[in-house]
């Protein structure tokens, strides 16, 4: 952990998320700004975050409103805010916490974009399309079908993705064990495409141990050479708009629900703590169940009197 700040109370509290909480370095880094940015907006006025008040952080709200700062901005840095005033208060005797009740702006709710079901079959068929006859090396093109696939298949985050060891496939029970947010793991069902294509890919790349996704070095895959390569291939697919690696876990969870898996299972496929991240899904499905209805059934429209 680095530790980038002086001020002892924030010093104990990213070494508390860091060590007892297992927080990832996103959330760490997150917390920081957002506590920087309040101590900025203070300046000289900040002596103690002891000594701030509700009032303080009302006008801190303000001044962001103003700013015309993001809905999702201000949620993260108050949600970072309150959780270190809970530490304050459970751990470091603080009375009571000066910005648990304060209203703040809704979150706002975007639909995912997500590929159709035709879109995905094509994304997922052009790196064996586009290897050419004489690769520069010949199993990269079986590791991006695989890594693909396993996006697809899994529903999995980007970290987790890439952090996948031989170890954590399990060819016999057709799954993998993934470690995910909070270190939280859990059992996720293998498709028979994506073990076929990780078959493929292992022995083509003569992968028997450590990482399951190499680089062209044979250390583990990057997080900017996953986005690079989807890059590559969107550019040469049909597609219409950009995603990133998120979309393809978008698309996992909306085909899912499309063909009738219920909410739950969904939930623990994709490892989502609350079953209210979700649903943001139904949303995507009922939306795409109206755009099919209104453009294929004969009344769906009403005519003017």
């Amino acid at each position: 952990m680095h530790e980038t700040t002086s001020e002892p109370l924030e010093v104990d509290f990213f070494r508390y998320l860091d060590t007892e909480r297992t927080a990832s370095a996103l959330t760490l880094r997150n917390y920081r700004a957002a506590l920087q940015s309040f101590r900025e907006f203070r300046g000289e006025r900040f002596q103690s975050w002891r000594d701030e008040q509700t009032d303080d952080f009302r006008a801190w709200l303000f001044a962001m409103m103003k700013e015309n700062l993001s809905r999702a901005t201000i949620r993260l840095r108050f949600a970072a805010i309150r959780s270190f005033y809970k530490y304050l208060v459970h751990r470091r005797g603080l009375a009571k916490s000066p910005a648990a009740n304060m209203q703040l702006p809704k979150a706002e709710r975007k639909l995912p974009v997500v590929l159709n079901i035709s879109q995905m079959e094509e994304l997922l068929s052009l790196p064996q399309k586009l290897r050419g006859d004489k690769p520069k090396i010949a199993w990269l093109a079986a590791r991006d079908t695989a890594l693909l696939e396993m996006f697809y298949s899994c529903g999995l985050r980007i970290s987790e993705l890439r952090m996948l060891d031989v170890k954590d496939i399990d060819f016999i029970s057709e799954s993998c064990r993934v470690m995910g947010k909070g270190s939280k793991e859990r059992i996720i069902p293998i498709g028979g495409p994506a073990l076929a294509a990780l078959q493929s890919y292992r022995q083509a790349a003569a992968v028997t141990s450590g990482p399951v996704f190499l680089s062209s070095r044979k250390t583990r895959i990057t997080q900017q050479a996953i986005d690079l390569l989807l890059k590559k291939y969107l550019r040469q697919s049909s597609i219409p708009f950009a995603i990133s690696p998120h979309k393809l876990r978008h698309s996992f969870a909306t085909h899912m629900l499309d063909a009738g898996a219920d909410l739950r299972s969904v939930q623990s496929l994709l490892g989502h703590a609350s079953l209210s991240t979700t649903q943001i899904y139904t949303h995507v499905t009922r939306e795409r169940l109206r755009q099919a209805y209104d453009g294929a059934h004969p009344r769906a429209k009403s005519t003017p009197a």
